[in-house]
């Protein structure tokens, strides 16, 4: 044993040493198709107006009015209810540590459905809370026997549901969440509907999110077309988002990001244009993966498509080696056998997608 390798026994926690990291791949010369991310870069002339009205930011200042604004331009841009109020995260992976954070009363449980967003349980672990994971049926819906059962026992202080889900793409029946939601209100919990992929779904808890009090919706701009500008928000009652702000951190946003943000709701439209054409392209992309032999592509509301082929690795391996790259997740969870996500990209990363998985196959 090296005297780095004892320090690192003696200083860091073991489940920390024991635990995997989160996996980024190496995507340099790549179609990169395996992150969700939206394919398209603003205009020329949108670009540039951007870049002098970056270069106009005071960066010797903290971010403080700068949030104020974003927070005020993002409550009309999404619709905020009466009686609502929104706080900003650097990314909506932060708001889920934040959450995790307010919601660790000693003995505090969290609960998700599984296949789900790694981030929820990772969180969990790291903050001390026990995570309790419900896998989802085989057709990816809500088991609502397993989750009302899973609510009546663990009592769980906070519940998420992705909707739509990731990995799998789809919204579950809004019956089933119905109950569930009411079930958890009766447990004095918490319920978190991620929205994430928002601007590709048909439907979203914003509205309804008023008549809760213990539902918060979160979302991230990062789909809308701002990955690189990391931006989520958490809405909810008024009462409950000023006790969970307490926890955020001051500053957590840099003043380039809420001007960035603030200039591309300032261009809705452009991101809008790109988000129908990303639906119109998913659509595209759903109907030449069911022409493929072997292949069943499963219903997406996000800009991303779960598929499952006769063996996974091989696909994956050969997709790489023709310079596409997808997310190989077969090992994340035994519903996921022989699954790869892949992400809807342009139409011609779309099209270069689809011929190096059938050449795959």
């Amino acid at each position: 044993m090296t005297p780095l390798t004892e320090r690192l026994q003696h200083t860091l926690r073991q489940d920390v040493t024991s635990m995997h990291a989160y996996a980024i791949q190496p995507s340099a010369g790549m179609v990169k198709l395996d992150a969700m991310e939206n394919p398209f870069r603003l205009p020329p002339e949108l670009q540039r107006e951007l870049g002098v009205r970056l270069g106009r930011v005071a960066i010797n200042r903290y971010p403080v009015q700068s949030s104020v604004d974003v927070v005020a331009a993002l409550s009309r841009h999404v619709g905020l209810p009466a009686g609502c109020k929104l706080m900003l995260g650097n990314g909506s992976d932060e708001l889920i540590d934040i959450l995790s954070v307010a919601c660790n009363v000693p003995g505090a449980t969290l609960l998700a459905p599984l296949p789900g967003f790694v981030m929820y349980e990772m969180s969990a672990r790291l903050r001390g809370l026990r995570f309790v994971g419900v896998p989802l049926t085989p057709e990816f819906e809500l088991d609502e026997v397993a989750m009302l059962a899973a609510i009546e026992q663990h009592r769980p202080a906070l519940t998420y549901i992705a909707y739509p889900n990731n990995p799998t793409a789809n919204l579950f029946d809004d019956a089933v969440i119905d109950r569930i939601v009411a079930a958890i209100g009766h447990q004095q919990g918490l319920v978190v509907f991620d929205e994430a992929y928002q601007p590709f779904s048909s439907r979203t808890w914003m509205q309804r999110m008023a008549a809760h009090e213990h539902v918060l919706v979160m979302r991230t701009l990062s789909k809308f077309g701002l990955a690189g500008v990391r931006l989520g928000y958490l809405c909810g009652a008024a009462a409950l988002i000023d006790e969970v702000d307490k926890v955020r951190p001051p500053y957590n946003v840099s003043v380039l990001n809420a001007e960035a943000t603030l200039f591309a709701l300032e261009h809705a439209g452009e991101y809008a244009r790109q988000a129908a054409l990303l639906c119109a392209e998913r659509e595209r992309l759903q109907a030449a993966l069911r022409g493929l032999p072997g292949v069943q592509p499963f219903p997406s509301q996000a800009n991303m498509i779960l598929v499952r082929v006769p063996d996974s690795r091989r696909a994956f391996e050969g997709m790489k080696a023709r310079g596409v790259l997808v997310k190989h997740i077969a090992g994340l969870h035994p519903l996921l056998k022989n699954c790869l996500r892949l992400t809807v990209g342009t139409p011609e990363e779309n099209q270069l997608m689809i011929q190096a998985l059938k050449d795959s196959l």
